[in-house]
């Protein structure tokens, strides 16, 4: 028996075995009681992180466009400053992309949000919720396309103005 302890071994009592085999049982038995992610869960990550990174790249590059056709055309600007309409329309172009890759980019962020909000609280998708899901992004879409034409206009009639202007000196 000294020659078990050297080694390592030792005996153990029945009951204590006993025991600890229960607990090991209860151990295992309650980490398959624990449930993965549901069906919902996968279907809004498969969804919306595709799409939130694709409306953040989509922002990226509209931002890095906006950028060089600004460094293009600044030089053009100084140049030419007499042209004043093509000045106007280009740098109302400019501020448009600007606006635009704040959408995009917003509109990516707040997907990615949304997720690590809906995976905190652990709801499922409930088909009304996707509804109210989809009319407030209608709505959303909406107001941003109303915003966009307003300021087109806004360029549009200070072009004419311009326009206008340099006809009459």
């Amino acid at each position: 028996m000294g020659d078990r302890h050297a080694h390592g071994q030792h005996q153990t009592h029945p009951q204590h075995q006993l025991h600890v085999q229960q607990r090991l049982h209860h151990d295992v038995g309650g980490m398959k009681s624990q449930k993965g992610p549901s069906a919902s869960q996968i279907l809004a990550i498969a969804t919306l992180l595709p799409v939130g990174g694709t409306l953040l790249c989509l922002a990226g590059i509209t931002l890095v466009g906006t950028l060089i056709g600004l460094a293009v055309a600044t030089p053009v600007f100084l140049l030419f400053s007499p042209v004043l309409v093509p000045a106007t329309l280009t740098l109302g172009l400019a501020v448009a992309g600007f606006f635009t890759s704040g959408a995009f980019g917003i509109t990516g962020l707040s997907s990615f949000s949304w997720i690590l909000n809906y995976f905190r609280q652990g709801k499922s998708m409930v088909p009304e919720s996707m509804e109210a899901a989809k009319r407030r992004v209608a709505d959303a879409a909406a107001h941003l396309g109303q915003k966009t034409k307003d300021a087109g206009q806004t360029i549009q009639s200070k072009a004419q103005e311009g326009k206008e202007g340099t006809k009459t000196s």
